[in-house]
């Protein structure tokens, strides 16, 4: 149910329930979700639009309206006309779907859940950080499809970060957390604060049995000292302050750089502020405007980037070469040391880029583009269909096999990532991207098998695979079902007379 914009106001987080210890719901305009290409449509009768007290079924449901209906304003403000969900209506957000410590989008709706914690409830939906993360994968699914089905790490990897970056976004429209923000940093948004620190209640919810698998003041922190790795030579599993290949854990490196660039935006408007005495005092309006310039860069990139087994790579590139095209390179220098420092872009990547764009002009035309908006997406190659060998019996399949969507080869786009001694990375090739790929997935248990299971072998818990195996004439394809909100191997038992959502 949709209920048009009013004078009347409804209750809702800034940020996360546990942001900073004062938090507290404030009054917000009653939000309208309806869009012609991306609207959103909460599950359930719609409770008369007021302001209701937290805890209750009402406050979540007008929280998570408010929270997604300023979500799906900034993104529909930067990406191109043509751009729709993926199933051509309108999204269906489930705020309460079950029991479990999670959430997750499936390309027809995005489903939060609840669950008891040491005598409390917790609900991942009614946290803006998760609600606008899940929304975050929706729109980047909108952007790219063609990721959804890639059998790569960095491309599961991207969407991740494309997701905490949405709800740092998100947060970010709001004039108080802008405020708060900029007090807490002292103007360096790359320092640990509530915008970089995601998610903290459920962080601390998953603490209490698990006390290593997050971070220690959230689920995860922007503000980190991770730096580039080859994915392919990392661990599938590790404790939160270890990187491994699993796609959350993994995000956190591009997730990081980018808050880097961000804070170095910021910089760059704030210097022109000093030196311009009309701007001065602008410091929450600067603010919002390079929160909008840095998401329309990102929409640009995403767009525009080759899928290879190096996408991180790929984007970071386009980054610079939306700077050129939309700013003329005003957010370069921030962009290149943010990237460049994490090994996201090797420094050789990042000058050949630059010089490139100023050879052939870099669809410059010597001025600002009049549209933020992301352009139509590039032509890419067709998806290399990759035969990933399999030894079921070791995972409890009835397969040798398995037919994989692979990433496009990386070494031909001439972007690299950095080395961790000296120089660029050689990109994996499509069958190393998608057979480590497919090999994390069968050690984390995350697959389906379906009728592909062996006999008496035990089947993944429910709710825990984010991928299935389907026969396509003679052969058995992957296929995703979903993106989590975190990759975790246990999750408290359901109370009884509860049942646990169905991810797919």
């Amino acid at each position: 149910m949709n209920i048009p914009a009013t004078s009347v106001s409804v209750s809702a987080w800034e940020d996360d329930p546990q942001s900073s210890p004062d938090a507290a719901p404030v009054p917000r305009p009653v939000p309208v979700l309806k869009h012609p290409r991306l609207g959103i449509v909460l599950a359930g009768e719609a409770p008369a639009p007021k302001r209701y007290r937290r805890p209750g079924p009402a406050f979540r449901y007008w929280n998570a309206a408010e929270s997604l209906g300023r979500g799906v304003r900034f993104w529909v403000s930067l990406v191109p006309a043509d751009v729709r969900w993926p199933i051509g209506t309108d999204l269906t957000a489930v705020i309460d779907a079950g029991t479990d410590l999670n959430a997750y989008y499936d390309r027809r709706q995005i489903c939060f859940f609840h669950a008891p914690v040491n005598g409390d409830t917790v609900y991942s939906g009614e946290s803006p950080d998760v609600l606008c993360h899940e929304l975050g994968h929706a729109v980047l699914d909108a952007l790219v499809p063609e990721l959804w089905n890639t059998a790569s790490i960095e491309t599961a990897a991207l969407h991740e970060a494309f997701g905490d970056i949405s709800a740092m976004l998100a947060a970010l429209e709001l004039e108080s957390v802008r405020t708060a923000v900029a007090a807490e940093t002292r103007g360096q948004l790359s320092r640990s604060s509530r915008l970089s620190r995601l998610a903290e209640q459920l962080g601390w919810a998953i603490r209490q049995s698990h006390p290593d698998a997050v971070d220690r003041d959230c689920l995860r922190n922007a503000a980190n000292s991770f730096f580039y790795a080859e994915p392919e030579s990392l661990p599938p599993l590790a404790p939160a302050v270890v990187l491994s290949s699993e796609p959350h854990s993994f995000s956190r490196v591009f997730t990081a750089a980018w808050l880097d660039a961000l804070s170095g935006m910021a910089g760059v408007v704030r210097d022109a502020a000093v030196s311009d005495a009309s701007t001065s005092g602008t410091t929450s309006a600067g603010l919002h405007n390079v929160a909008r310039d840095a998401g329309a860069l990102l929409a640009r990139a995403v767009r525009l980037a080759p899928i290879a087994s190096n996408y991180f790579a790929q984007v970071a590139a386009e980054l610079l070469r939306a700077d050129a095209a939309l700013f003329r390179g005003r957010y370069r220098a921030a962009l290149q040391r943010a990237f460049v420092g994490r090994g996201v872009l090797s420094a050789e990547s990042a000058a050949e880029t630059v010089a490139a764009d100023a050879r052939t002009g870099g669809g410059n035309t010597g001025r600002p583009s009049r549209t933020r908006r992301a352009p139509g997406r590039r032509p890419s190659l067709p998806p290399a269909l990759v035969r990933v060998p399999v030894n079921g019996a070791t995972y409890g399949l009835q397969i040798t096999q398995v037919v994989a969507q692979g990433p496009q080869a990386g070494g031909g786009t001439g972007i690299a990532s950095a080395a961790p001694d000296l120089g660029s990375l050689a990109a994996a090739t499509p069958e190393r991207a998608s057979r480590a790929f497919v090999e994390d997935l069968l050690r984390r248990n995350r697959i389906d098998p379906g009728e592909f299971g062996a006999p008496g072998a035990a089947r993944p818990r429910d709710g825990r695979t984010t991928h299935a195996l389907e026969r396509h004439g003679r052969d058995i394809h992957l296929v995703r079902c979903l993106y989590h909100w975190r990759d975790e191997a246990a999750i408290p038992p359901a109370a009884p007379g509860q049942t646990r959502g169905r991810l797919y």
